[in-house]
């Protein structure tokens, strides 16, 4: 079964998703890191109940990586938005044997943080990237916990998709009630609690 990990806003630089999501959310970004084998890097925020938000483009100053990178990010174009949702699995190979399309898991490493991550060949996930990327953190340390809390809390996803139910199947069941499932144009929407109230990022 897969847990929700954190959720992903593309970009085309960090300034511009550092923007987008302040300005959506009322508060402040924190420093991320690179990420060497694909190329890009990130700004984080802490979330309520051990999840986080981060913010990734493509570093300019990174080498251009011999496969296609991550999250769909080489296509990736246009304003800032919510762009992937990830989950943990505890059994990564388990899960990927039962759903090939999900990706090839990937060993990557963040600093002192590393985990491993099913990532399709061509970079895209299925169902339009609506399918989660999938991965498992190796030990117990996560980035949620070094985070300043930041007072927002995810409080409802909705992944939307023309065959919302297929995708659903593929996803299997999950224990969350705020994550959601509805027919409609591709795409990912999140209601966040604030200190600042209600606030969304789409």
């Amino acid at each position: 079964m897969l847990e929700l990990d954190h959720l992903a806003v593309a970009c085309e630089t960090l300034e511009e998703g550092r923007e987008a999501v302040e300005t959506a959310l009322g508060v402040s970004l924190q420093p991320g890191g690179q990420h060497p084998r694909y190329g890009t890097q990130n700004l984080l925020l802490g979330l309520e109940d051990g999840l986080y938000l981060e913010v990734i483009a493509i570093d300019p100053g990174a080498p251009e990586p011999p496969f296609p990178r991550w999250f769909d990010l080489d296509r990736f174009e246009g304003y800032a938005r919510l762009h992937t949702w990830i989950c943990r699995a505890d059994d990564l190979d388990g899960h990927v044997a039962r759903n090939p399309r999900a990706g090839v898991p990937v060993d990557m490493v963040r600093g002192n943080l590393s985990w491993r991550m099913a990532v399709p060949e061509n970079g895209q996930l299925p169902f339009d990237n609506c399918h989660p990327a999938v991965m498992q953190w190796n030990g117990s340390d996560h980035p949620a916990a070094r985070l300043t809390p930041s007072g927002c809390r995810l409080e409802r996803l909705t992944v939307r998709h023309p065959d919302a139910d297929a995708l659903s199947a593929m996803v299997g069941p999950m224990e969350d009630a705020r994550i959601q499932f509805e027919t409609g144009k591709a795409g990912l929407s999140a209601e966040f609690s604030t200190p600042y109230g209600k606030r969304v990022l789409s």
